[in-house]
């Protein structure tokens, strides 16, 4: 295994969590339908919820036509959440830039500041051709680029006139504003030469997927010196799934449960989809693996069974509350600000993770206060009908 990377001087001191609402599906296992849930708008507000009421930061919607509607799905659960953010993709190729500027500026309002914007360019050709989109690689970030400045500037509040080599506008503005200042944060994730240029120039928080720390230190010294070099800050956010369980035992067993289901036809057809993809972000998730499931602990906890049949995130981390918050707080170290986490079945493991380890880490956002004595309302099922469950084990003797 890899040696983990020294801690940097630009560590943050607290960290923000993310969840993930399943808007492409859920289940118990991967690659089957076995154990798979309706993906529907009350299981969605169920998740939604949970993750509100245990104190995440936000969550992410994810976006493509595998998913439901990313801008649909949270101005349906927006009202039906408290705290709650909403990382929503605005996609630069299949939107104009002053009609995504007003759909952010009216669901920031609505939600009385609870989005949080999600740049995404689409990596897989294919899906791309059922959107219109004919782009190379380097054209659809060089349009991102271009979107991005003039979308920047409609919700800072200034009237547009541009004519650049993707965008015509004239007398582009917002009549009603956003309700963040001057925008609501720009996330981005982009692994190639030009998808760094982009997020050093343009956007507040660079994303990478969970890769092995080794891997991401090198990732983020490079991020940042683009940066630097911009003029411009950046701070950095990870995507990972978890699996925590109350032993390090308990959790490897249920890494093997996960893809039990699993046969090589099933591995080996994903693994060609992927294939077929011009992200480099998605090409150096394959690479830890392979497509070969013995492989498949690439640093210590670092689990990369969810990348055999899953796009995009395909890495876990493994372990009891006291490993998982031990891994995670080694990206802290190396610069990670922001985690954007999930697991199966989001629910559960948005129950499991928010229980377990978010009162472990050093969070920058509140959580729930579990009293050590409770006064009101069933907490823990009673005993006999009479008596209430103290905070330990009763004694065996």
């Amino acid at each position: 295994m890899p040696a983990p990377a020294p801690a940097t001087p630009e560590a943050p001191e607290r960290v923000k969590v993310l969840w993930f609402l399943p808007t492409h599906g859920d289940s118990r296992y991967l690659g089957t339908s076995e154990g798979g849930r309706a993906v529907d708008l009350p299981y969605l507000t169920q998740v939604a919820q949970a993750a509100d009421t245990l104190g995440f930061y936000g969550v992410l919607l994810p976006t493509g036509r595998s998913c439901e509607d990313s801008w649909v799905t949270a101005s349906a659960l927006a009202p039906l959440t408290k705290q709650l953010r909403f990382l929503v993709a605005v996609r630069p190729g299949l939107q104009s830039p002053t009609l995504a500027a007003r759909m952010t500026a009216t669901l920031d309002r609505f939600s009385q500041g609870r989005l949080l914007i999600n740049v995404v360019t689409g990596g897989d050709p294919a899906e791309n051709g059922g959107d219109g989109i004919f782009l190379s690689h380097e054209d659809r970030y060089k349009i991102t680029d271009e979107f991005l400045r003039i979308y920047k500037r409609l919700l800072a509040g200034e009237t547009v006139s541009h004519e650049g080599e993707n965008f015509r506008i004239e007398d582009g503005r917002l009549l009603f504003p956003p309700h963040q200042t001057p925008h609501p944060p720009l996330y981005f994730g982009g692994s190639s030469e030009i998808g760094i240029k982009v997020a050093a120039e343009t956007v507040d928080k660079y994303l990478t997927w969970g890769e092995p720390p080794a891997q991401v230190a090198e990732k983020i010294a490079t991020v940042r010196a683009a940066s630097e070099k911009s003029g411009r800050p950046l701070s950095f956010g990870i995507r990972l799934h978890v699996i925590v369980r109350e032993t390090d035992e308990e959790a490897w067993a249920e890494a093997d449960r996960l893809i039990s289901r699993l046969d090589d036809e099933t591995i080996a057809k994903a693994q060609a989809i992927f294939a077929r993809m011009d992200s480099v972000g998605q090409s150096r998730m394959s690479a830890l693996h392979g497509g070969d499931r013995s492989k498949l602990e690439i640093s210590p906890n670092l689990w990369a069974g969810v990348g055999l049949v899953r796009g995009g995130a395909g890495t876990a981390l493994v372990g009891s509350a006291e490993t998982v918050a031990a891994r995670m707080d080694e990206y802290r170290r190396l610069g990670i600000d922001t985690f954007i986490l999930s697991g199966y079945p989001h629910l559960e493991e948005a129950y499991r993770f928010g229980e377990l380890v978010l009162p472990r880490l050093p969070l920058d956002h509140d959580i729930p206060a579990r009293a050590a004595s409770v006064n009101t309302g069933p907490f823990g099922e009673t005993i006999a009908g009479s008596e209430r469950p103290g905070s330990k084990l009763a004694s065996a003797s």
